[in-house]
């Protein structure tokens, strides 16, 4: 069901109508190295693959999953073999490009740099974080979206007319909100969705919602990584966690890891999480929930799930509090409804005399020349000097602080 020519790519109008940018560089053949980032079964290896063939360019494809610093160069140097005279660069396409290590992505940059390659990567996950800047540099970044309930029909209705396969069954399409709605908006998914459907019914196909439930319920593995499911068992882990139950924290990331879902997403909703809800009534929990990233991705899987299970299992019972989460809303809310604020006298930066001759800096107080490395003095604009935006959650290890803020400011930090 691959498209072979840009009239047959279905989604992401944004990017493929008539008059926008990269559908002009395919026409034009004018090609920029390029990352094309974006959910799970929306196009991009599709769309890699219909350049190459719009553009008559030869294509190598890499899976960064599979391949290493000898694969990359080993493609570069046979790219370099394919290109003749003035012909326009070959393509290099690697999928899940955010999986290579730095190692590996400067591997391929010489090779974009001096034109010997046109890279398309493809990735999943936000590639300011996972491709370095050096490459990301050297690219044009295209988001797709995913695919919406119009387009997820024309797929329907294209696989069923065109597919060899399918075209032989004698079916009947009554429904097809569930195939949409357990797509999550991802094309491969849907197909897979659409082909089992098919294959557990006889001769005469019908295909309702109802049959759709049916076989979705049948297979209670098919885990939806970018749909509906996939939102509320994440949902479930967190809300698990924050209800401090660990059996259920760790059913809920048994369901993920099961399911195929990425272990830096679930790393990435326990160090949110460890901020939001645990806080400083644990303020180990952060540490612990970045050292469970740093593991994964040295380790992978399967043995991270070990790791994983120990930090989801430490998150559930540690105390918790919101305290932080709480303080920069309020703080953001000030700042947004009062616009710029001028930064009192004392505390702005004097690099030059000039500024120390307008009292920049002047009469600041250095804590660390005073007892304790401490002393009162405003550090708020005066309209704000009596804001209170820190309230310390009720649990030992706030109390605490909440007791050595009133020893040193009183009134002004005085909870009681």
């Amino acid at each position: 069901m691959r498209p072979f020519t840009l009239e047959d790519y279905v989604g992401q109008s944004h990017l493929m109508e008539a008059g926008s940018p990269l559908r002009a560089a395919i026409e034009k053949n004018q090609l920029p190295s390029m990352i094309l980032w974006g959910p799970p079964g929306v196009g991009k290896t599709s769309l890699a693959l219909l350049i190459a063939e719009v553009t008559e360019r030869p294509i190598t494809s890499l899976s960064a999953i599979e391949s290493g610093v000898k694969d990359v160069r080993e493609a570069i140097k046979n790219a370099q073999k394919k290109r003749f005279f003035d012909q326009k660069p070959p393509i290099l396409f690697i999928d899940e490009i955010h999986r290579f290590h730095k190692g590996q992505q400067d591997a391929l940059l010489g090779a974009v740099e001096s034109g010997v390659v046109t890279l398309i990567g493809a990735t999943t996950e936000n590639p300011s974080f996972e491709v370095n800047s050096a490459l990301l540099s050297r690219s044009q970044v295209y988001v797709l979206e995913p695919l919406d309930v119009e387009t997820l029909n024309t797929l329907i209705q294209n696989a069923l007319e065109k597919d060899d396969w399918l075209s032989k069954h004698n079916i009947t399409l009554k429904e097809t909100e569930a195939l949409v709605k357990y797509s999550g908006g991802d094309a491969r998914r849907l197909y897979n969705l659409l082909e089992l459907v098919v294959q557990q019914q006889d001769e005469e196909v019908v295909i309702n919602n109802e049959w759709v439930e049916k076989v979705v319920k049948q297979n209670p593995t098919l885990y939806d990584k970018g749909g509906e499911y996939h939102y509320d068992v994440i949902s479930a882990f967190i809300k698990s966690v924050r209800g401090g139950d660990p059996n259920a924290a760790v059913y809920w990331l048994a369901k993920m890891i099961e399911g195929g879902e990425d272990p830096k997403f679930i790393c990435r909703r326990m160090i949110i999480l460890a901020a939001e809800d645990i806080g400083l009534a644990n303020p180990n929990a952060l540490l612990m929930a970045n050292t469970c990233m740093t593991s994964i991705q040295n380790i992978g899987m399967p043995e991270g799930r070990i790791i994983m299970s120990q930090t989801a299992i430490y998150l559930a019972c540690s105390p918790k509090s919101n305290s932080a989460y709480l303080a920069i809303n309020q703080a953001q809310q000030i700042v947004r409804k009062e616009g710029r604020t001028d930064v009192p006298l004392h505390l702005r930066n004097a690099p030059s005399q000039l500024m120390k001759e307008l009292n920049y800096g002047k009469d600041y107080l250095y804590p660390h020349d005073y007892p304790n490395n401490f002393t009162e003095q405003s550090y708020l604009p005066d309209h704000l000097k009596n804001l209170n935006i820190y309230k310390p959650g009720d649990n030992p290890t706030e109390n605490k602080l909440k007791a050595a803020l009133k020893t040193r400011w009183h009134d002004k930090y005085d909870y009681d």
